[in-house]
């Protein structure tokens, strides 16, 4: 029988009762001690990205994490590298099993994160994804074909879980998470972005009143030349209408009607 179909106990283990000691560099997957060793440069990098995306597209009620030990069978206590999982506590007192968890591996080692998809899924968490380095693909764990299935290139990951769909690209991509992570932040409403935009709304709609009082005054300025018989050149007339300085305005306003031409009042200004 496969480790991950061995039957679970009858009472099943809390998802933090340890097995292996946390902080201690070792897992235990299907009985066997396993030795987490520090990742190279692409899984490293991988692995905050994937850290950045859950925290952020986390939905309300829920808290993601990294590298967070969980008892996934009576001889299993390992830690996916992201998962999300309830803030609410277990009613016996502590946490409450993820219902979300990700593997950030290197194409050799797939194998070594389906016996840890399967055991997780027996264990009772609803979806299991992995995230391959080299590959740059993301892939899930389907229950029914007891094996991944690749998911598409445009497609994304949908979960009452995540405030957002999350787009694979985003997942797997080498770059900077900053787009996707400011797409969740907003799809959130984050209080912290919303009042950003708030205050840039504000800011645009002073400016917009500022410079539809100066559009307004330099019209004025025009209408008055212009009832004197003294019309404004193309030059001067785009001079007049660009100036949105209260100052020079306020000036001209005061000068139109007793000024002997357009280049003396212009002057007036400067």
């Amino acid at each position: 029988m496969p480790t991950a179909m061995r039957p679970w106990s009858p009472e099943p283990l809390a998802p933090d009762a340890r097995l292996v000691m946390p902080e201690c560099g070792f897992e235990i997957v299907a009985g066997r001690v396993v030795d987490v060793s520090p990742s190279h440069e692409p899984h490293g990098s991988q692995h905050s990205k994937l850290s950045a995306l859950l925290e952020a597209y986390c939905a309300p009620g829920y808290n993601a994490a990294s590298d967070m030990l969980t008892r996934a069978g009576p001889r299993e206590d390992f830690a996916p590298d992201g998962s999300i999982y309830p803030i609410a506590r277990d009613p016996g007192g502590g946490r409450q099993l993820e219902e979300l968890a990700f593997e950030v591996v290197a194409t050799e080692s797939l194998a070594h994160a389906s016996v840890k998809a399967a055991s997780l899924i027996l264990r009772g968490v609803r979806r299991v994804f992995v995230i391959d380095v080299e590959r740059r693909r993301a892939l899930e764990w389907s229950s029914a074909t007891d094996g991944w299935q690749i998911l598409g290139a445009d497609a994304a990951i949908e979960d009452p879980l995540l405030v957002a769909p999350l787009a694979v690209r985003d997942l797997v991509s080498a770059g900077s998470a900053d787009d996707a992570v400011a797409r969740a932040l907003f799809a959130k409403r984050n209080p912290v972005v919303e009042a950003a935009l708030e205050r840039r709304h504000a800011d645009g709609l002073t400016r917009g009143r500022a410079e539809g009082r100066a559009e307004g005054r330099a019209e004025a300025v025009i209408a008055v030349l212009a009832a004197r018989g003294l019309v404004p050149s193309p030059d001067q007339r785009e001079q007049i209408l660009a100036t949105h300085d209260p100052e020079v305005l306020a000036q001209w306003l005061a000068d139109v009607a007793i000024c002997t031409s357009v280049g003396a009042l212009l002057d007036r200004g400067t």
